[in-house]
């Protein structure tokens, strides 16, 4: 955007384009890179540990980035203005300049560059044709058709991560699980049921309570009761039988023996101690459960069961891991959105001269949002912690398009509310299909990758980019003309407070 901005100038020395030039996009620039690094942070609010390492990192690499900048083009450590470069000592020139010596800088040219065909194209031919009557009307129907099957897909969004798609479509891993669903599928997961504390086992009150609990847990749908295994309720079947006492401590501790004799796997669910049984397992079979809905119900009956035993119960198996993200990927996915959506508003109200203009920002943001979140629905694409990085770096990506496009049009010194939006697509329309363009071509590869994340990676980034650009290049300006004389222009002037917005901006922006 800048370098094309840059090659439009109308000035001939470089200092009078780069502050045209920054006079125009800087603020842009500025909005969309602070939406960034707010969704990368808010991001690391999110209970997953591998979703808040990435935004950490992102976040974080941006500073460095900054700071990078600074050192390279000779500026001083805390007000970020330009010193220049003298003969002071290596460790001054560190701190100050960045380094012990600097480069000279270019020499000017007084050459310019004509007009880009494209922006000619946005502003003779597209920018007319969008502004129509009936194609506005279109494009109202067409953003109701993309909006409704954006919500269908929302209301279709598949939760969970398939363990296959974490190991490369090559691997035998992809082999293992798919016979284990072709001849195992009837069966769930072996859950551990754990009785975690000191418990009187020869108690038969307690043994009652503990039977209690575990008939209440094999009364959930998912359980098949005919498959559980109980080390306890044998011995009492043992006892039952006249064969051993187990109606105190030491009879009940010294006759476990007689137990292990026929069944020896269960020494392994006891942990017998000097003083007692420390902790001891159970076992019960899951059935039917084939879809994340159903891990899920299954792992909140189970818990919650657990919870209103008397006796102290706590039900595991490995799987839950993966489970317990359906839990709160939903809620974890709306609570990032919703908080950054909040937070590009409150930076598009502090940097765009325009209450509207930034409601029309964060539109455009949740529209992209809730486009994305539909539509990879439709491109087998679930809802978990892998697609939910990608969703974040969408919050930032969203802004970017819509909030060049509102600025030149709320900037716009036209009269009416098409010759803005004309005005703004011939300014800005070709830097965004270019960086639209651009970007899905630097991506594009990752379409063939061998491996689930990159591939989501790529359709997460194409849709955000494919939207983004939608509005930014045709709902947007459509929408904006709809409203374009509820306000007045805001058009830049020569001003001296003007001048002194435009060095502020020219000292954030260089670092960009």
């Amino acid at each position: 955007l800048l370098g094309t901005k840059l090659k439009q100038g109308s000035k001939s020395d470089t200092k009078s384009r780069l502050a045209e030039t920054y006079r125009e996009a800087a603020l842009s620039v500025t909005i969309t890179t602070l939406t960034d690094v707010l969704a990368f942070f808010i991001g690391t609010w999110t209970s997953f540990p591998s979703v808040r390492s990435f935004c950490l990192y992102t976040g974080t690499a941006f500073f460095i980035a900054l700071n990078h900048k600074r050192v390279k083009g000779n500026q001083h450590w805390l007000t970020c203005v330009q010193v220049k470069v003298g003969k002071k000592s290596c460790l001054y020139n560190a701190c100050c300049l960045g380094s012990c010596s600097s480069e000279p800088p270019e020499p000017e040219t007084g050459e310019t560059e004509s007009e880009h065909p494209m922006s000619i194209f946005f502003k003779k031919y597209y920018g007319p044709f969008l502004t129509g009557k009936w194609i506005k009307l279109l494009v109202v129907l067409l953003y109701g058709a993309y909006l409704g099957g954006s919500i269908y897909g929302c209301t279709q969004v598949k939760e969970g991560i398939d363990l296959r798609n974490l190991a490369s479509d090559d691997s035998y891993v992809i082999a293992y699980y798919d016979d284990d669903d072709k001849y195992f599928s009837d069966y769930g997961p072996r859950v551990m049921v754990v009785v975690t504390d000191s418990v009187n086992y020869w108690d038969e009150s307690v043994r009652n309570d503990i039977e209690a609990c575990v008939q209440d847990l094999e009364n959930i749908n998912y359980v098949d009761r005919n498959l559980s295994l109980s080390w306890l309720r044998v011995y009492t079947e043992i006892a039952g039988s006249g064969l051993i006492n187990i109606n105190s401590k030491d009879l009940f501790i010294n006759n476990l023996p007689v137990l292990f004799q026929y069944f020896p796997s269960f020494e392994w669910d006891i942990n017998k101690t000097a003083e007692g049984i420390a902790a001891s397992r159970f076992f019960i079979q899951t059935v039917n459960v084939t879809s994340a809905v159903d891990e899920k119900n299954l792992l909140n009956q189970l818990r919650d069961r657990a919870k209103q035993c008397v006796v102290p119960l706590m039900v595991y198996h490995p799987a839950f891991i993966y489970y317990d993200q359906y839990l709160v990927i939903v809620q974890n996915t709306i609570q990032n959105v919703v908080i950054a959506a909040g937070a590009m508003l409150v930076v598009s109200l502090v940097l765009i001269p325009s209450p509207l203009c930034c409601l029309w920002v964060t539109f455009a943001i949740a529209s992209v949002i809730v486009g994305v979140a539909g539509f990879m629905t439709f491109w087998d694409i679930s809802l978990d912690s892998i697609s939910m990085i990608n969703l974040v770096i969408c919050i930032g990506f969203s802004v970017d398009f819509s909030a060049h496009i509102s600025y030149a049009f709320v900037t716009s010194g036209e009269s009416s509310a098409n010759e803005k939006a004309v005005g703004a697509l011939h300014q800005l329309g070709y830097p965004v299909l270019q960086g639209a363009v651009s970007t899905v071509l630097g991506v594009v590869v990752l379409a063939a990758a061998k491996t689930y994340i990159f591939r989501t990676f790529f359709k997460i980034m194409f849709l955000v980019i494919l939207f983004g650009a939608l509005h930014g290049l045709v709902f947007i300006p459509v929408f904006l003309t709809f409203f374009g004389y509820l306000g007045k222009s805001l058009p830049i002037t020569g001003t001296k407070m003007d001048k002194i917005w435009i060095k502020s901006q020219y000292v954030i922006c260089h670092q960009f």
